[in-house]
């Protein structure tokens, strides 16, 4: 063979190479994950190990962006416009102001929120069984809890009368849960003394100055400002000897008494299965918002000691996890 026929042969050969090789790398789709802060780190854990589960591998089928709000609205909205830069084919994020802020940033991209407390009265979806839009997930049922809340503090503070409430009015989710909470009491011949509505961590001691001496028990509505400043809300309502209800297992460990609410890693699993039915071809329109199956009571035995309160042994053994 001649020099110059070889040189063409070889060339033509590594063309007919490199093709299949680019040809096999096909852009995988990307998931944009916006939680709330770090610390909640646990529930895109299990998220990912679902999706594995379904066929998704990180870093192989499908690439991950994860931005994390730390429980301030405009990084929220930032990281949320970022992902449209980014043109993520998808969206998975929690909380009512979240989900608010990625559905602001786009009308196309779609959306899979993990929690939110009333998906219709916050104007996420148009219903349950039609969500319409760029929107779906799972509701968390928030506003539809306060009466078995009030219920299960009443079983374990004596002559529980007066309640107070505290919630972060900048959530229009809080707004109808704290309304909420308000006519259960009321039902439940209870005298709501006292309702803080904060807006920033700031406000968090003066609103349980206003507690002081003024109430048997403490309502705490859950929202991404609540739950970030969990630790000095559970030393100032002990401090002021105050029993609490929470609508998030994390909020106990941390020193509040208990919390009756939706399972959090269970709602992530699923939403992992609703985003596997995207990435394959579902519209989130044609997805209904699914409810929670799995409700945890959580009790913090050493809360209880430290504010003089014995929890009956009936009650503790129908607690899911008694932290001690």
């Amino acid at each position: 063979m001649k020099r110059r026929e070889f040189i063409t042969l070889l060339g033509g050969a590594a063309a007919a190479w490199s093709f299949p090789t680019s040809a096999q790398q096909p852009k995988v789709p990307t998931i944009g994950f916006l939680g709330g802060a770090t610390w909640e780190s646990q529930w895109a854990t299990t998220f990912v190990q679902r999706l594995h589960e379904l066929g998704w591998t990180e870093g192989r089928t499908v690439a991950i962006e994860y931005r994390w709000g730390e429980g301030r609205a405009e990084r929220l909205r930032e990281f949320a416009r970022e992902f449209v830069q980014l043109k993520v084919d998808v969206i998975v994020t929690y909380s009512t102001p979240a989900v608010m802020a990625v559905k602001q940033a786009t009308p196309a991209i779609p959306i899979v929120f993990a929690a939110a407390g009333d998906p219709v009265g916050a104007g996420l979806v148009a219903s349950l069984a039609r969500p319409g839009g760029n929107v779906t997930g799972l509701s968390i049922l928030a506003t539809d809890l306060a009466g078995k809340r009030i219920e299960l503090l009443r079983e374990v503070v004596p002559g529980l009368r007066r309640l107070a409430i505290l919630g972060n009015v900048g959530n229009p989710l809080v707004v109808l849960e704290i309304g909420e909470v308000q006519a259960a009491a009321h039902t439940l011949g209870l005298d709501v003394v006292t309702s803080s509505e904060i807006r920033k961590a700031e406000e968090i001691v003066p609103a349980f100055e206003a507690f002081k001496g003024r109430a048997d028990a403490l309502f705490v509505v859950l929202d991404p400002l609540i739950s970030n400043n969990r630790l000095p809300i559970a030393t100032l309502a002990l401090n002021a000897r105050l029993p609490t209800m929470h609508g998030l297992r994390e909020l106990v460990e941390a020193g509040g008494l208990m919390s009756y609410a939706a399972n959090f890693p269970d709602l992530f699993r699923r939403a992992a299965g609703l985003v596997d039915k995207i990435l394959r071809g579902v519209k989130p329109a044609e997805i209904p918002v699914e409810q929670p199956t799995k409700f945890d009571l959580v009790v913090n035995l050493t809360t209880a000691k430290a504010l003089g309160l014995a929890i009956p042994d009936s009650f503790l053994i129908r607690a899911d996890e008694v932290i001690e």
